[in-house]
């Protein structure tokens, strides 16, 4: 599904350990079948929206939607752009960021989620690597944040294992109750510290405009 009027669909940041590439409808059915088939334990909620709480029946036209509604809805003040991830071919998650004004104010902001039959294999770490390349490296930007629940603990450590800073809390809803979100803030000379020599960004000029960048 390759066309130039949409040229994310050739965007592709490759590590020696994995492949983000932006999901074209394939790709996008693929990932609805594979959070489907569980990212978290059902007893807790890793998100503020419980999306994976949606009947098995909706799930993956509700799942489709979602990223269908992110490109409908991109412009170069608010886009979405998440990226499935693949290890050696195989599909696995997704590691996403966002950005609001971006030309401006150059701040990102990253979400994942990764397949329960591949966590704890630090593929969690090298996909936030990956993306956080993407967003300073390929897109200049010059702060990134991110959030999680104060008992994910998978989320929390990949946090801080790639060098990002606590930026404070707040009282987010989980599944209609309150609960303590922590934040965390990640700045361009904090990630140069870490900066890997060893990741390649491939069709990213094409889509420059699409991120409001020339």
């Amino acid at each position: 599904m390759r066309t130039p009027h949409w040229p994310l669909f050739d965007l592709v940041v490759r590590t020696p350990r994995l492949e983000l590439r932006y999901p074209d409808d394939e790709l996008v059915f693929a990932l609805a079948d594979l959070a489907r088939r569980g990212i978290h334990d059902p007893a807790t909620m890793p998100f503020s929206t419980p999306w994976t709480d949606t009947p098995d029946e909706e799930f993956g036209r509700s799942a489709a939607q979602h990223m269908w509604s992110g490109r409908a809805a991109w412009t170069v003040d608010d886009w979405q752009c998440p990226m499935a991830v693949l290890v050696d071919d195989e599909l696995v998650g997704v590691q996403g960021i966002h950005a609001l004004r971006f030309p401006r104010r150059r701040v990102v902001q990253t979400g994942s989620w990764l397949s329960r039959a591949r966590q704890g294999e630090g593929i969690g770490k090298e996909m936030r690597t990956a993306i956080l390349h993407l967003a300073f490296e390929g897109l200049g930007a010059e702060v990134a944040t991110t959030s999680a629940f104060h008992d994910n603990k998978p989320s929390l450590g990949v946090t801080r294992a790639v060098g990002y800073e606590p930026n404070g809390w707040s009282v987010d809803m989980r599944r209609d109750e309150p609960d303590r979100m922590e934040h965390f803030v990640l700045t361009r000379e904090r990630w140069r510290q870490r900066r890997r020599d060893d990741i390649t960004i491939e069709g990213l000029d094409a889509c420059l405009p699409l991120f409001g960048l020339s």
